[in-house]
Parts: structure tokens; C-alpha cells; sequence
């Protein structure tokens, strides 16, 4: 993106990807279920996973749950950070998962968790 005097703004992918995803300021957290119901993650809505917090709930409006192919497309959404997650697993847990989902072709249900 060029600035007004001219010099290139240097946006990451993923958050000129953030930027098009709807708001989650309503939002305290993000339950991530098995098929049976039990939580297998929460995610916060606080510094450092808001845009994990923004990235599943676009992929759950989108695919009614986080599905292999669901999965993928966040994949694609954390831009940059997915590379650096494979080369480092550990690093970046949300990515992890999204990963683990399309090699194992499980899905997850997304409950959400309201801000008051």
C-alpha cells in the first residue's frame, strides 16, 4: 500500500487479511467442541489471539463449523504465519490446530462466548 508521501507501507498478509474479516469486538472468547460437545480449546479475545479470535469466527459463520476445508481457508487467512507455524510447531497453537484438522479430517464446532 502506498502512503501519501510516497513511501510503501509494509502490511503483513495476514493483517491485510484481518482487515476484511467482520469485528469480534462483542466477543470475549471462542470454544472450539468435538462432535460430542466436550471443549477442546478456548480461545481469548485478548492482545495477541484477537486475530485467532477473528479468524475462526469468519471461518464458522462461513462453514457453520471449523471443517477440514474450513481449515484450509484459515490456512490461507494467517498468511505469512502459516509457514512459520510449520516451521515451528509449538509457536503459533491456533494455527496448529487448523493444521492437525485438515490432516486428520476432523471438524470442530465453534460456541461462542459473548462479551457483556
Amino acid at each position: 500500500m502506498l502512503l501519501k508521501d510516497g513511501k510503501e507501507e509494509n502490511m503483513s498478509q495476514f493483517a491485510a487479511n484481518l482487515k476484511k474479516l467482520p469485528g469480534v469486538s462483542h466477543l470475549a472468547a471462542i470454544e472450539l467442541r468435538d462432535t460430542e460437545g466436550n471443549v477442546m480449546a478456548v480461545v481469548e479475545n485478548r492482545l495477541g489471539s484477537q486475530g485467532s479470535v477473528a479468524v475462526y469466527n469468519h471461518l464458522a459463520q462461513t462453514y457453520g463449523a471449523i471443517t477440514p476445508e474450513a481449515a484450509r481457508k484459515g490456512l490461507e487467512l494467517y498468511g505469512e504465519h502459516t509457514e512459520d507455524a510449520r516451521l515451528n510447531p509449538g509457536k503459533h497453537p491456533n494455527i496448529d490446530r487448523l493444521i492437525q484438522l485438515v490432516e486428520s479430517g476432523q471438524t470442530l464446532r465453534i460456541k461462542h462466548v459473548f462479551a457483556f
